[in-house]
This record gives structure tokens, sequence and C-alpha cells, in this order.
């Protein structure tokens, strides 16, 4: 897992993975006399490294000084919860992109019988399934980027 915080373009090495107790240090070969303490929630944006619209993302939240951690589904995972709790919340017709080419390639009765339950399944199986980026702020989740909402969704929050 990688945490970036808005002062820097490098990533932390962090003491901790528990969000509640999260300190975080600037890589260095000394690593600082303090830490910097993450304020509560932590953001988090799922997605996969290599994808357009999650580097927007990630650019637009660099850019706007927000403290987030970047979740690569592919190389970190996903838990099972996760997935059902995303569907719970989003609905699996939000949480799957249908324009993807990996929702193409799955076979036409696939399609056409999908539901709550074998989305978890798909999503699990195949995570490039998921509209990207998810951008989880720890009080709500969202999929997909435009720069708009993000704006609006962080002007009602304080970070």
């Amino acid at each position: 897992m990688i945490w970036k915080h808005h002062d820097s373009k490098a990533a932390h090495s962090c003491a901790t993975t528990d969000p509640a107790d999260l300190l975080c240090y600037a890589p260095s070969a000394t690593p600082p006399s303090y830490p910097f303490r993450r304020s509560a929630p932590v953001i988090t944006l799922y997605g996969i490294k290599n994808c357009d619209t999650v580097k927007k993302a990630r650019r637009w939240l660099d850019e706007h000084g927000i403290d987030y951690r970047f979740h690569d589904f592919r190389e970190d995972g996903l838990s099972k919860a996760q997935v059902e709790g995303w569907i719970a919340e989003l609905g699996w017709e939000n949480l799957l992109n249908k324009r993807s080419t990996s929702w193409k390639a799955l076979p036409p009765e696939q399609r056409d019988s999908m539901d709550e339950r074998s989305a978890t399944g798909a999503v699990l199986e195949q995570p490039t399934l998921i509209k990207r980026p998810l951008l989880d702020t720890g009080k709500e989740r969202r999929t997909g980027f435009k720069a708009t909402d993000y704006q609006a969704l962080f002007s009602r929050h304080t970070l």
C-alpha cells in the first residue's frame, strides 16, 4: 500500500496500517524526530495504476493537497466483505463498468443473469470489472472521476 502526503510527491513508509493511529514518516535515511499524524478519516482511492481515469483522479487529489492512500486492487487485492459492502451501498449496477472490455469479455449469459451475488464473485475473480476509480472518503464511496464531482464532494467535507 502506498501513502501519499500532499506536501510531497514521494511515498511514505508507515509504522502501522491502523487508520485510527497511523503514523507516517517521509522517506529519508533517518526518520524525523516527530511523526506526521494523519487526520481521520483516511481517504482511499481504489483502482489500477495504469488506468488513465485513475491517473487523472490521483493527479486531481495531489494538485488539491488531499491526503489519500492508493489501493491497487490487482496488487493489493480485495476482500469479499469489501466488495459486498460496496455492492450493498452503491448497487452492483453502479459498481460494475458495463462499458469495460472486462464486462464485454464475459459470456452473454453471465452478463444477462448478473445480480448482487454473482457480481460479488465476478469482481473477486476479475477486479477490473469495477468502475474506476472507486473513492472512499471514510464517509461515502463513489465510482468514476469527474473533477467537478470531486470538487463538490471535497468542498462539503472537512478533511
